[in-house]
């Protein structure tokens, strides 16, 4: 049942990007569910969920997966993080 779902997403997310595509000048870049799994992960971490739910929502068995590979911070998001902590 997952794998005819997933399949049925992919195939409308699919059809999305070529609406959009074929609307706009400029492309979207290709975006795949694999890479919303990154995003979804990355954002849920940035709100401050706990890692272990975080962990467990993604499916890993090691929480180093879920914080090494599918959770992205960049510069900005450590300073948002530094100045949250000052102000306490």
């Amino acid at each position: 049942e997952s794998i005819c779902y997933s399949l049925h997403w992919e195939h409308y997310f699919q059809h999305i990007i070529q609406k959009y595509n074929n609307t706009y000048k400029v492309q979207m870049p290709v975006i795949t569910p694999h890479v919303c799994r990154h995003t979804y992960c990355s954002n849920m971490a940035k709100s401050g969920m706990n890692p272990k739910a975080l962990q467990y929502l993604m499916g890993h068995s090691d929480i180093s997966v879920t914080l090494n590979t599918y959770t992205h911070v960049n510069l900005e998001d450590a300073r948002e993080e530094v100045a949250r902590i000052q102000v306490v």
